[in-house]
């Protein structure tokens, strides 16, 4: 009774174990899986990361013209003096502390924090970016393996044709000719695999240099229309005002409109408090305080010259703002209507694929009773195939040009497409370095 319990009860594991297995599904990766798996992976993304905080350093530069400046010294000397040598040594602390530079510390604060400002929203932009580019590598693949999938579907249909040429053709129904236009037909199809299957690869391989991994079994990308802005209009409107190009741009004005202070700032007087201590041999200790106030009257036109050239680079980044925004908005009416287009192209394609389908069943049945030849069944072929690499084509323009558009207004961001993943929170390195008097390691240990 018990080892039969026992065989009963293993088979029955055995079973449930195979039903496991067999229902399982296989995993399918989404593109919004794909978008969050480079978002955290995607080098360039974190190369843009690491830059940001050596920006976030800068603050910590400037705030530096606050504080004071500490030194030990220590020196030791020897005097002959008619062959008698004298031997002193000394050690000591000074501390120099700036009063006023003529407001330069404050707006070199002010115009490294907004580079700060500006690098986050050009980190932004990098992230839309890669997240754009994802969507390209994705519907590339898809497009592609539907490509071989299509082409594969070609050669068995023109594998049956040249069987059946050539059938005839030992019968006597047919010439030689028409052996050879399927046989030539199938070769020339045999190459256009060989040729889709690279590009798939080709395709797969730009996948996992933006993504990380290699693709499998990527699913259908549905167009976001739930994301996507109402109007042409409304689409401009927030690209020219919330991408984050335009942003960077206003920030890059900010620093460069402190900046000018700044250099304007050499011109009034600066005000040091100096003081030191010294030991020297003998236990003689001596100790010095001094104020000095300096009025800076000619600098030999370098001082001048600064702050010209900062004008001039103020008037570059208000240049900047506007060259910004105009190639924003040629950027969402070139997406929107890319997207429009593809749309309508997918409908008249589809509608192609439907007549040339039909156009086929009935050349080959008229075929069939002598009144067409293999090569009408061969072309009409060919215009099917052409219809389904078509509709591939479309399919990718539309969704790579609909999210161009959300990439365009700046909203192509984790939080707007609700990605499960981690949002970098740039301000984090940020609050945690900008006021730092000292330490060589940087917030993360290294």
């Amino acid at each position: 009774m018990l080892v039969s319990f026992v065989k009963n009860s293993l088979a029955s594991i055995a079973v449930i174990s195979m039903m496991a297995v067999v229902v399982q599904p296989v995993s399918a990766e989404t593109i919004y899986q794909a978008m969050a798996k480079a978002y955290e992976n995607n080098p360039d993304l974190n190369a843009a990361r690491a830059g940001l905080r050596a920006t976030d350093e800068g603050v910590a530069l400037a705030k530096s013209g606050y504080r004071p400046v500490i030194g030990a010294e220590a020196s030791t000397s020897a005097v002959n003096t008619e062959g008698r040598v004298t031997n002193t040594a000394s050690v000591g602390v000074s501390i120099t502390q700036t009063l006023f530079d003529g407001f330069q510390t404050r707006n070199n604060v002010r115009a490294a924090e907004a580079q700060v400002f500006a690098g986050r929203e050009n980190l932004r932009g990098t992230e839309i970016d890669i997240l754009l580019a994802t969507v390209q590598a994705y519907a590339n693949v898809n497009r592609d393996n539907q490509i071989v999938v299509y082409r594969k579907q070609n050669i068995a249909f023109l594998q049956e044709q040249f069987s059946a040429a050539r059938a005839r053709f030992d019968v006597g129904e047919s010439t030689r000719t028409d052996v050879s236009l399927a046989e030539a037909e199938l070769a020339g199809a045999r190459a256009s695999l060989t040729a889709a299957i690279a590009q798939a690869k080709s395709s797969a391989a730009v996948y996992a240099q933006i993504v990380g991994t290699t693709p499998k079994n990527l699913k259908p990308v549905p167009l976001p229309r739930k994301l996507l802005p109402r109007s042409l209009e409304s689409a401009v409107a927030q690209g020219v005002k919330e991408h984050p190009a335009v942003l960077a741009a206003l920030y890059g004005v900010d620093s460069a409109s402190y900046n000018v202070k700044s250099q304007e700032g050499s011109f009034l007087p600066g005000v040091t408090v100096s003081g030191s201590v010294a030991e020297a041999d003998g236990g003689i200790t001596t100790s010095q305080i001094q104020a000095k106030v300096t009025v800076p009257l000619y600098q030999g036109g370098a001082a001048s010259a600064r702050v010209r050239q900062a004008k001039e680079q103020l008037g570059q980044q208000r240049i900047l703002v506007d060259s910004a925004r105009r190639s924003i908005e040629q950027s969402v009416v070139s997406s929107w209507t890319q997207m429009e287009a593809s749309t309508a192209t997918i409908q008249a394609n589809r509608a192609q694929l439907s007549a040339a389908n039909l156009a086929l069943n009935g050349v080959v049945e008229e075929r069939r009773v002598g009144q067409r030849t293999t090569l009408d069944v061969l072309n009409a072929q060919q215009s099917v195939l052409n219809a389904k690499e078509a509709i591939s084509q479309s399919e990718r323009n539309a969704i790579v040009a609909s999210f161009s558009v959300l990439a365009s207004t700046g909203k192509l961001t984790v939080d707007r497409l609700g990605l499960h993943v981690t949002n970098y929170r740039p301000e984090v390195h940020y609050e945690a370095t900008k006021d730092r008097w000292f330490g060589l390691r940087t917030v993360d240990g290294r």
